[in-house]
């Protein structure tokens, strides 16, 4: 009856992966993660791992290790023939290793480097047409019994469905990809830029900006330099009834008072030297459409009073003329200054600022979306990649862990020139933290001072794992499914590191 309700128990886990193949899953990490998780349960193995085979360096990169040592795991990547898995890929084979400390195959510097004591292994291919295109390891049995020919057969089963979620995942988000660029060039051909963001908060931020793209009115976005303030100047026309007019942009920080009133108005033929000609204005351009004027808190006193005009009527004179011109704009200002102060210091009409901050947008630094980050710097490297003709797989756990503790004074726009630095600079297949030339942010926190890399780490953990448990709504099993670890090990660490809701 036992071995009846086992069987049982495998066959849905069969009939859950082969649901998974006809899944549409955008996040590859958690269809990964899912996947090792159910041959986990499959075979009752303590920890595991997902391999994924490179058939240009003909090497497998641990994609996912769950278990109390995987994100350690997560480091290392095989030789074709390394190791017990390197052995199962390059054999196409499944393997059974019940006493690996008689077994020669047995990578064993990688216990030493992790700690973990590892006495049996389970490894099956997983194949695509008869070809390997990555391995599922299983470590040690939970009841502490050897794996057997049962649990092999189940587990190659397995596997084989698994490459066929995995490669339907992949061409689902290969087309995404490839209509996501497609639409990217078409905005870039018109100027825009691709809007790329991994973080609940920015989600939330995209709601409103829906909301705010349906009206007509002023909008002024708040934000640090390098946060992304002409980016969602960008999504607001895009997503706006404006959207196939034109989107204009203006810094009115770049140029002196007489040329950017010029600039912004246009002028009449004679209306200082340099006119030669009539010249249309910025507002003029943006007709029918959105002008975007940037660094709005520098525009000079005299203009603001003409600026307030045009938002009030739409109505103003090219600079000599006296017949006024007409525009229908809607009009997007953008600043990193503290308005308020400006207003109090006398620098800014406080009814100018009334009238653009009808919808005041503001967008939060990258210290405050750390899940951006990754995205972002994953983004980042693939155009880099592009761009230097470069083959860099992406970043070490201790990388990450460097861009995720890094405060980003510069945002952003820092982020994507730490990137391309790093690019210029790799020596290697991963980006690693001497490639990424930063100043810790450790310095900059009095919570890390006087502490040791372990306790410094640990705090670290306890706030971004908090931060992960907060975004889900301190649910533990979709939190551990985000972050790629089993949700045994996340409760664990929450105890461990004393994370209380």
């Amino acid at each position: 009856m036992q071995a009846s309700s086992i069987d049982v128990e495998r066959l849905e886990t069969l009939i859950e992966i082969n649901t998974l193949i006809n899944s549409n899953y955008t996040d590859d990490k958690a269809l990964l993660t899912h996947i090792l998780e159910s041959a986990s349960r499959l075979t009752h193995g303590e920890s595991s791992s997902l391999l994924l085979l490179n058939h240009e360096t003909n090497r497998l990169y641990f994609e996912i290790s769950l278990g109390p040592k995987g994100p350690d795991v997560q480091k290392f990547s095989l030789k074709m023939g390394e190791g017990i898995a390197g052995w199962v890929a390059k054999h196409n084979t499944g393997l059974i290793v019940n006493d690996v400390d008689k077994d020669g195959r047995h990578q064993k510097s990688i216990d030493s480097k992790t700690g973990y004591a590892t006495s049996s292994i389970l490894a099956a291919p997983m194949r695509i047409k008869d070809r390997c295109v990555g391995v599922i390891e299983i470590i040690n049995r939970q009841d502490r019994r050897n794996f057997t020919n049962d649990d092999l057969m189940w587990l190659e089963r397995f596997a084989v469905q698994a490459a066929l979620a995995i490669q339907n995942a992949k061409s689902y988000s290969k087309l995404r990809n490839e209509l996501f660029i497609l639409q990217d060039r078409l905005n870039e051909d018109k100027g825009y830029h691709p809007f790329v963001s991994g973080s609940k908060i920015i989600d939330e931020k995209l709601k409103l900006v829906d909301k705010i793209a349906a009206t007509d009115s002023s909008v002024l976005i708040l934000g640090e330099s390098g946060a992304g303030k002409e980016l969602f100047a960008e999504q607001i026309h895009l997503r706006s009834k404006r959207s196939d007019g034109p989107f204009i942009r203006v810094n009115c920080a770049a140029l002196p008072e007489h040329l950017l009133e010029s600039e912004l108005f246009g002028h009449v033929k004679g209306a200082f030297t340099d006119a030669t000609a009539d010249r249309r204005g910025r507002f003029e351009l943006a007709n029918g459409g959105t002008i975007f004027l940037d660094e709005i808190g520098d525009m000079p006193y005299k203009l603001q009073s003409k600026l307030l005009r045009v938002l009030q009527h739409m109505v103003f004179e090219r600079v000599g003329a006296s017949e006024p011109t007409t525009v229908n704009v809607r009009v997007l200002a953008a600043t990193n200054k503290d308005i308020e102060s400006a207003i109090e210091e006398g620098r800014f009409r406080k009814d100018l600022y009334y009238r653009l901050n009808v919808l005041p947008f503001y967008i939060p630094p990258l210290r405050e979306r750390v899940e951006d980050i990754p995205v972002l710097a994953d983004f980042f490297l693939e155009k880099f990649n592009r761009e230097l003709k470069r083959s860099i797989h992406g970043f070490s756990n201790e990388a990450l862990e460097s861009l995720m503790s890094y405060s980003w004074p510069g945002n952003v726009r820092e982020l994507e020139n730490v990137i391309e630095r790093s690019a210029v600079i790799c020596d290697d297949e991963f980006i690693r933290p001497q490639h990424l030339l930063l100043v810790s942010s450790l310095n900059e926190n009095n919570e890390y001072d006087n502490k040791k890399l372990k306790e410094a780490l640990n705090t670290f953990k306890k706030h971004f794992i908090r931060k992960a448990l907060e975004s889900n709504s301190w649910n533990q099993t979709e939190t551990s499914a985000k972050l790629g670890i089993q949700r045994t090990y996340l409760s664990r660490l929450i105890k461990e590191l004393d994370i209380k809701t």
